[in-house]
């Protein structure tokens, strides 16, 4: 018998040094890659967390005073460099021409072009001139605006790890508007509302035993399934690979792998495929009793010995600590 991790070269080496040995996939290490394949699956559905905030409604609101606007209907806000500067420039062209100033002498003066000058001096407001290019233009960010929104509201405040996030779902543009866009959410108010909990929080809500968890966290969880067809699927699938592992049902792994893949769950659809390269070694740890739980103990012993030494001890100290520990 030989318990093993799934890696592919520990398969392949048993394979070769022991042909006649049956090969059992450790039951640890395949939970392990069940709840990393769960965390992915959550953090695919985040958006379905938010239906756990429960914004309660201020009965004495006492909102941000909003920016003022200009009695003309202006779209731009006082502040706004652009706007403020044609502001300017207009009340300017249009002071030289009211004393008698022609455009031409408007244009010497002002050191203006003079389709600029014409232009400014044929609108009667300078809100008219708030078109164009100024307005409306097209981003290459805004498809990932809504996935930066999601992440702003999780939490995440980082420009330049969510530029690494969105750069792999095929954003072209450049870290500098990302950071400009976050900046400016960063510095307009925002009303405080609770956070939904994190995809781990939820995924460890899937993991754990049903009946250990306690009632409120039931309900949360029940409320995410509820608006989240795919979590409610994957909480099913989870649960059902636990009573498995726990009770050694083997046999049932064929129909789970089926089940997995008729649901739209990539992450697990992952799973299922490396499991499925590797069935007679998982078929065996979900029903023989073997496991290396046991060697997977002293290793971790071992590991936190070593740490405690913060790598300055050699091998020789490390072995006649783990001796006497013995």
């Amino acid at each position: 018998m030989i318990c093993r991790d799934r890696a592919p070269f520990f398969a392949d080496g048993a394979t070769v040094g022991a042909p006649q040995a049956v090969q059992v996939a450790d039951r640890w290490h395949l939970w392990h890659n069940v709840s990393e394949a769960t965390e992915r699956a959550v953090a695919q559905h985040r958006r379905c967390l938010r239906a756990l905030v429960t914004a309660a409604p201020d009965p004495d609101p006492d909102p941000e005073p909003a920016p003022e606007k200009d009695s003309s209907g202006s779209p731009w806000p006082t502040g706004h460099r652009f706007a403020d500067r044609t502001r300017a420039r207009h009340a300017d062209v249009h002071a030289l021409l009211e004393a008698g100033h022609s455009r031409r002498s408007v244009q010497r003066q002002l050191g203006m072009t003079w389709r600029t000058v014409k232009q400014l001096a044929e609108a009667k407001a300078p809100e008219e001139l708030f078109t164009g290019q100024w307005q409306n233009r097209p981003s290459v960010l805004d498809d990932y605006k809504p996935y930066l929104d999601d992440r702003w509201n999780e939490g995440c405040t980082n420009a330049w790890k969510l530029w690494e996030e969105i750069v792999p779902l095929g954003y072209k543009g450049s870290y500098q508007r990302v950071r400009a866009y976050l900046h400016k959410k960063r510095t307009s108010p925002r009303p405080v509302v609770a956070r939904p909990p994190s995809p781990r929080t939820v995924a460890g809500w899937i993991l754990r035993r049903p009946e250990t968890l306690p009632e409120p966290e039931q309900l949360l969880l029940k409320t995410v399934r509820t608006h989240c067809p795919e979590i409610d699927a994957l909480t099913r699938h989870v649960r059902a690979f636990a009573v498995m592992l726990t009770e050694r049902q083997g046999e049932r792994l064929p129909d789970w792998l089926l089940a997995v893949r008729q649901d739209d769950l990539p992450s697990l659809h992952t799973l299922a495929a490396g499991i499925d390269r590797d069935r007679d070694a998982v078929i065996a740890g979900l029903t023989l009793p073997w496991s290396s739980g046991a060697v997977e103990g002293h290793v971790n012993r071992i590991k936190m010995i070593k740490r405690q030494m913060y790598g300055r001890a050699g091998f020789n100290l490390l072995r006649k600590r783990v001796l006497l520990a013995s």
